[in-house]
Order: C-alpha cells, then structure tokens, then sequence
C-alpha cells in the first residue's frame, strides 16, 4: 500500500537519502525545507517525478496538508549551522515539532521525530543507553540544540498521552556518508575536505575524544523500521557501536585520501563531549537492525562523493 509520507528538512543530508528509500518503496512524498541548511541538488534527482513534491517552508510555521506520515527532521545539526542563530535551533526543535503534532493529530498521521545523541550531553555512563537521562548542560553553547531535542521528545510524549498521537522517537549518532554539505562543519566532513585540499587536518584537543560514526544507508534503514513497527514508540539508539577516537579518524582519512598536509590541534570547544557510543541492544531485539557498512567502506564511498563536490566547486 502506496503511503503518502511527509519529510520535513528533506533536502538535508539525512532527509534526501531517506526521500530514495521511501520513494523506491513505492510511497508519495512530499519534501518540505526551508533551505536553510538543506541543498536543491540533494533533491535535484526527484524533482518532475509525479510521486515527489517540494514546499519551500519553515517548520516554526504552521501548515496543513494530508499525509499518512511525518518524518520529522528539520533541525541544523552541526554545531556550525546551529549556533549561527541559537534562538532559531531552539524554534526550530520546539514550534516545529509543535506544529508537526498538530498537523499529526489532526489527521491521524503516525509521527517520528529524529532526536539526537546529544540528549545524553557529555555522557557519565558508557555506552549510552535509552534508559540514561544524560548529563547536559541548560545554558552551554551546544544546548540550543541538546535542549531543543530534549523538548521535542518531551512534546512527543506529551501529544501521545493527552492526545493519542501514534508516535515514534529515534536518538541519531554520528551520522555520515554522500551528500554532506562541504561546509557542514561535523568532523567527517571537516577532515576529509581539508585533506583533499590538501590542507592541515583540524583536531579539537588531543584526539583523544570518541565518536561512533554510522554510514547514512544504515541510518535510513533503522528511520524506516521504526516507522514502520507498531506498537513500539522508543526512545531507541540509532548508531554504529564502533567506537573510534577522533584521531584514529583523522588517521584513516588521511590514509584513504593519501593527505600529507597533516594535523593541526586547536583548543576543545566548550561542553565537547568526550565518549560517545550507542548502546544499540533494543534497536537489535525490537527492530532487527544494525549497521552493515563498517568506517573504512563508509569513509571511502563519502571521499569520493567530496572528491567529486570540490572537483565540481572549482
């Protein structure tokens, strides 16, 4: 059964890779971005197709439209985009999944919202699992975001309990792979375009820091389980469990692209976390997912993608 399906911040990263599954499934979908993160050449290849459609328009603003699903993920997600105007992240998280809900509510539409393993700030316990409430900080750089998401699963909750709302909450990890913005300013990202312009790789502190970095392509396959399974609402880990440390990454970067340029250390950004892996048992036993693509074969899919972007930039 064809479902018509609504992305909001379709045309960022995540969003587009999601809008091909769910377009090659066989579903309608109808992209709604407000470009302020999001790029038209994600979106390019769906655009003319009879079962694709684009609104240009802000979440903070309410909307009607008839849909059987929300995919709601419009949010600037890296620290560059979305301390740029704090008070719009926090907008953005909070009015548009306000806004979502509503729209969910009144016509009975199943709802997801892409919350963040920042909800689990600089983490005191390790891996992290769903159960932990987090360590963040309420007034730091970073917690226009963190704060932001931690509301919106707050209203999640609120909306299924008062209201019924037939929801869904997912926490991303790290997340990578093509169609990155060249200035998205998250570390994969950060590193790879500097090495293949040949410039020195920018390490925060000494490296030592961890992430675990999920392809995009497993990503999208636990957004759409999740969507899917009833009855199970979440909060669930979405993320790759290997864990590396930022300078092992740098490392393999600077492998894969043959970079000579180097690393250079700059001090650590303020409430920098400093592990972070997902704990991802219940999205094994509720979903039957985990990720496929190991870093090394994510890593040089995503090289080649930039390689091609910067060709292409000139």
């Amino acid at each position: 059964m064809s479902l018509r399906v609504l992305v909001t911040g379709g045309a960022g990263f995540i969003g587009c890779h999601l809008i091909r599954k769910l377009l090659e499934r066989g579903d309608e979908v109808i992209c709604l971005d407000n470009f302020f993160t999001g790029l038209k050449r994600n979106i390019e290849p769906f655009l003319g197709r009879p079962d694709f459609e684009l609104v240009r328009h802000d979440v903070v603003e309410p909307i009607m439209i008839e849909v059987d699903r929300i995919f709601n993920l419009a949010c600037p997600a890296s620290p560059v985009h979305y301390q740029y105007n704090p008070v719009k992240t926090v907008k953005t998280s909070v009015m548009g999944t306000l806004n979502m809900l509503g729209l969910a509510k009144r016509v009975k539409a199943r709802i997801l919202q892409a919350s963040t393993s920042e909800v689990y700030g600089d983490p005191k316990v390790h891996p992290q699992p769903e159960e932990y409430w987090g360590h963040v900080n309420p007034i730091g750089l970073r917690s226009c975001y963190d704060e932001g998401k931690r509301v919106a699963e707050t209203l999640m909750m609120d909306y299924h309990r008062q209201n019924q709302v037939d929801v869904r909450i997912v926490r991303i990890f790290n997340t990578y792979g093509p169609n990155m913005a060249l200035d998205d300013g998250r570390v994969v990202s950060n590193l790879i375009v500097q090495a293949l312009r040949g410039q020195p790789m920018t390490i925060y502190g000494d490296g030592s820091q961890t992430r675990s970095f999920c392809y995009v392509s497993d990503l999208v396959e636990g957004l759409v389980r999740m969507m899917d399974q009833d009855g199970f609402l979440g909060p669930v880990n979405l993320g790759n469990p290997a864990e590396f440390s930022i300078l092992e990454l740098a490392e393999k970067v600077a492998r894969l692209t043959g970079a000579k340029s180097g690393i250079e250390h700059q001090p650590l950004p303020a409430d920098d976390p400093v592990q972070r892996q997902p704990n991802i048992d219940l999205a094994r036993e509720r979903l039957g997912w985990e990720p496929k693509v190991d870093l090394e074969e994510g890593l040089k899919q995503t090289i080649a993608f930039f390689a091609a972007a910067l060709e292409q930039a000139g």
